[in-house]
């Protein structure tokens, strides 16, 4: 008999040992002549129609007479019920079955009751039972005899309503086998010594004839039924067969002879006799199961074959034959002829697994483990160890392919050390990668994997790992990092543009990969807030390296003119001819082409513009252009920052930084706040660009700062403007911001001071009308020294007449101010001092004339005066000088020479005489008397008198005045 080559001793073998001696019965040889189990029990049938249940104990529970005649030779017991069949043969009579109720016990007797009796045919012919199968249900029976006939039952035996029997095959081989098999139909398989047929009993295809399955037999005892699969096992000599509804399946090759097998489990069980005692195959004897020897010492050969996995669970030599398998509890019995009973309890799982541990069968112990429906995590101990075996036996490869299928519940630590130390890259490669896929690496399992990448240099691996379409599944941090560690830039970028890092895509392009132009490119494709904050990052080097275009860039953002840039795919019509692309595409466009060759397309913010035929798609693909397109999209809304938070990145790049002052200011959006700070920055920038220039240009520098300040409400800071212009040594700046506060003298002051005749003269002749006291500063500072005096010329002159016209200075004060430094000589001013003298002369003459004319006025008033006091007054008005009429009494005459009609005088009755006044000349009169009266009063007002004096150029003429006024206590005549 060829045997697996593998064999173990999976079951533990133990004889049970009888309770007591009611069920000592069983060690006889002969007393029993069928055993079954189910139910938690196991029934023994004997030969003189007795019944005895023994408990797991083998204790004799329940005995009772189930046939009078005949020995019990078949029984079925229905697993989860009571019912129990049994079957009786006599060959004197036709065979007899009854169907028990072992829980309905009768009242008389005390034995369960008999729920139906049936007598089974078999066209009256007095042949043994040979096979017996039964369905769960007992509505159909099946039993087999010796003469090849099958006769079916079909009825209601559970509740004894009647049954029919047919005889539904017949052959002329023994029946040596009857099974079930239940599915959309009910099948009966009929083995006999040559054929195997199937018979279809219920269902579609029944009244149908037997179809022959299978054209070799089987000995008696030597088919089963397999509980899981309900597939029917038949045993031959050359093979262990299975039999399913597609007919028979792949055999398993077991040599030798069978004389019995039952199935338990996963397992076959098979009984064979040793070679020794075995009969030659040529014996028709052996077919039907008689043996050469049939005595109590015949050994047998007990197997539990396993023929899906293909081992031997347990194999041994019996003392004596097999007479019944049963299984039950969880075991397997065995009864053997001698009365012997052997208990096989399969070991526990874990138990298995040393030993095929022990033996290196770590395949069989997988299989075993998914065969038992061990979870994932039991199955990955099994695996693991399986692979610290290989690579034990440095099949480094096979061994990594079992921790890979175990990497859910492995320690990764444990596997990366063993194949670091043996510098295995590839193996660890591929570990790594399938942590990354089952999403459990660290940030430490990322930097080793793309270490080993860089070792091996495999650029490929590399880009089909951070390129991978799926979730992320490394730490994005740690993968950069390391990229950028190990020279791999363009990858580094790509990963942080694919999961959104736009800083660190600029952050490699600019530092790394030093593609500065394809930075800004980047950042100008951006959302506002982001592109901002990786401009101002970034903005000092980016000046240094591409100013025009950062600087625009820089503009577009401070103006909120700000639009992210978008990529289209051009594919040209016709190939591009002698570089004519080259040239208009120009470095922002060639930097485009490399950001796009950088971050493919997929990722970029691209729209095909123009689409190539099909047939035509890789060839035009290649010739295929990136060109930026500005959206027709308004300008999103973001929040424009201050212009001052810019400077700082202009430092060192002043004639950029003038571009963009120069750009905020003409902005339409600009704040009121932020343009003192535009204009004060950009006056000093033109300021410090001047100072670095020669001659015309630095003219031309100057004069830009001259006109920005030039204007009317400019906001700027007027200090900043005087402290910037000092500092430059601009001395326009200073003049013009005096000039606009109207500090005329200050400039003035800033010519002199710094010997600026020329300037000087052109202060005095702009400002001089607005402000007279600049020609005595003049005047002064013309006869300042020799050479002043000198360059003056003429303009002294000027200034001397200027002075004499508008009185601006004193004669006197005009000779002290020339003899000061003694420059002047007395042949420059002669002239002056000519017409001087004459002017004096004539204003003398002049006041002593008024004089003269005052006093006789005064004494011709002091005469009329006197006359009114003394001497009558003649009235010889004739006319009322307020109706003009002829004047009628009564009539009111006043001293001023007026008449007037009393009736005309509106005047109060209680108005003395005395204070009636002339109505022509009352107006004139209360003007003199306000004016006396003012002057009165204002002589106690001292800080009146006080202030006009401080104010006047004349103060002999105030002093007149007020002591007119009677400011010196004296009272004039009233």
């Amino acid at each position: 008999m060829a045997v697996t080559p593998w064999q173990f001793k999976f079951f533990d073998v133990s004889q049970v040992k009888l309770a007591d001696d009611e069920s000592a019965f069983l060690a006889e040889p002969g007393n029993t002549t069928c055993v079954v189990a189910g139910s938690e029990s196991i029934f023994v049938g004997s030969a003189d129609g007795i019944v005895r249940i023994l408990s797991q104990a083998f204790k004799v529970v329940r005995t009772f007479q189930a046939h009078d005649a005949g020995a019990i030779t078949y029984m079925k017991q229905i697993e989860g019920t009571a019912l129990l069949v049994t079957i009786a043969e006599d060959l004197s009579s036709e065979p007899v079955l009854k169907v028990w109720a072992l829980d309905k016990l009768e009242k008389k007797t005390g034995i369960p009751r008999c729920q139906s009796t049936l007598q089974i045919q078999n066209g009256r012919k007095q042949f043994p039972i040979s096979a017996f199968a039964a369905l769960d249900d007992l509505s159909q029976l099946a039993i087999g005899f010796a003469n090849g006939a099958v006769t079916v039952v079909r009825g209601d035996l559970i509740h004894d309503r009647g049954a029919r029997q047919r005889t539904v095959f017949e052959s002329e081989e023994p029946i040596t086998g009857i099974e079930f098999r239940e599915g959309n139909v009910t099948t009966l398989y009929i083995a006999t010594t040559a054929r195997i047929m199937t018979l279809v009993i219920s269902g579609r295809g029944q009244g149908q004839p037997a179809k022959s399955l299978d054209e070799y037999g089987c000995a008696k005892d030597c088919i089963a039924v397999d509980k899981t699969t309900r597939d029917v096992v038949v045993g031959r000599n050359d093979a262990i067969y299975y039999y399913g509804q597609h007919g028979r399946g792949p055999p398993y090759t077991y040599e030798g002879e069978k004389k019995m097998i039952s199935t338990f489990k996963d397992y076959v069980v098979i009984v064979a006799p040793p070679k020794s005692n075995a009969m030659p195959r040529s014996n028709p004897l052996r077919a039907f199961g008689v043996g050469a020897a049939d005595d109590a010492f015949n050994t047998s050969t007990f197997t539990l074959l396993n023929t899906e996995l293909r081992y031997v669970a347990h194999q041994e030599q019996l003392a004596s034959q097999v007479q019944y398998i049963v299984s039950e509890w969880d075991d397997l019995f065995v009864f053997t002829i001698d009365g012997k009973i052997f208990r096989y309890h399969e070991k526990p799982f874990a138990q298995k697994l040393d030993i095929l541990y022990q033996r290196n069968l770590y395949v069989l112990a997988i299989n075993l483990a998914q065969k038992a429906g061990l979870d994932a995590s039991q199955q990955n101990v099994i695996l693991r160890k399986f692979g610290d075996y290989l690579y034990s036996k440095q099949d480094y490869d096979t061994a990594m392919q079992q921790y890979l299928k175990a990497i859910d519940n492995t320690e990764p630590s444990q596997v990366i050390r063993k194949f670091l130390d043996t510098q295995r890259i590839h193996n660890l490669i591929e570990y790594l990668e399938e942590l990354h896929d089952h999403h459990k690496a660290t940030s430490d399992h990322t930097t080793l994997l793309l270490n080993c990448y860089a070792k091996l240099k495999d650029v490929d691996k590399l880009e089909e790992f951070i390129k991978s379409p799926d979730d992320l599944k490394f730490d994005l941090d740690t993968a950069i990092s390391m990229c950028r560690q190990g020279g791999y830039y363009d990858q580094a970028a790509f990963l942080a543009r694919k999961h959104g890092e736009h800083e660190l895509v600029v952050d490699v392009l600019i530092e790394d990969s030093k593609r500065y132009a394809e930075a800004l490119a980047y950042i100008w494709r951006l959302e506002p807030e982001v592109a901002y904050f990786n401009l101002m990052k970034y903005a000092t080097i980016l000046l240094q390296q591409i100013p025009k275009d950062t600087t625009q860039l820089f503009i577009d953002y401070y103006t909120a003119a700000f639009r992210p840039k978008k990529d289209a795919i051009v594919i040209p019509s016709t190939p591009a001819s002698g570089g004519g692309m080259g040239m208009g595409l120009g470095v922002a466009s060639s930097a485009v082409q490399n950001l796009a060759a950088l971050l493919p397309l997929p990722y970029m913010n691209t729209s095909a513009l123009a689409s190539p035929p099909a047939g035509d798609q890789k060839s035009t693909m290649s010739q295929a252009q990136i060109i930026e397109q500005i959206s027709d999209d308004p300008a999103p809304e973001y929040k424009v920052p201050k212009p001052r938070t810019a400077f700082s990145a202009f430092v060192d790049h002043p004639q950029e930084f003038i571009v963009f002052l120069e750009a905020c200011i003409k902005s339409d959006n600009l704040r009121e706040d932020d343009k003192v700070d535009l204009y004060t920055t950009l006056f000093e920038m033109y300021l410090h660009t001047a100072s670095s220039k020669k001659d015309g240009e630095r003219q031309a520098w100057e004069n830009k700062a001259k006109k920005l300040v030039e204007g009317k409400d400019i906001p700027i800071d007027t200090s900043n403007v005087l402290l910037l212009s000092h500092l430059s040594n601009f001395r326009d700046g200073a003049i013009l911001v005096r000039e606009q506060q109207g500090l005329h003298f200050d400039i003035f002051r800033s010519y002199t001071a710094a010997n600026d005749t020329q300037g000087a003269i052109r202060a005095l002749r702009k400002y001089g009308p607005e402000e007279p006291a600049l020609y005595p500063a003049a005047l002064a500072y013309f006869t300042s020294s020799p050479e002043v005096l000198a360059e003056a010329g003429d303009e002294l002159d000027s200034v001397l007449k200027k002075i004499d016209e508008d009185g601006l200075m004193a004669p006197l004060q005009v000779i002290q101010t020339l003899s000061t430094n003694g420059v002047a000589t007395m042949g420059m001013i002669k002239s002056y001092l000519s017409a001087t003298i004459e002017r004096e002369r004539v204003e003398i003459a002049t006041n002593r004339r008024t004089i003269e004319t005052f006093r006789a006025d005064t004494a011709t008033k002091k005469s009329e005066l006197q006359n009114l006091n003394t001497k009558p007054v003649v009235f010889q008005a004739a006319r009322c000088k307020v109706c003009n009429k002829t004047l009628e009494l009564p009539v009111v005459h006043f001293l001023c020479k007026h008449s007037f009609h009393q009736s005309c005088l509106s005047t109060d009755e209680d108005v003395r005489d005395a204070d009636v006044e002339c109505p022509i000349c009352s107006g004139q009169n209360a003007t003199v008397k306000a004016i006396r009266r003012a002057q009165i009063e204002s002589a106690d007002r001292h800080d009146l008198f006080s202030d006009a004096l401080r104010r006047s150029k004349d103060g002999f003429a105030v002093i007149s005045e007020w002591f007119g006024r009677g400011v010196m206590g004296v009272e004039g005549k009233d």
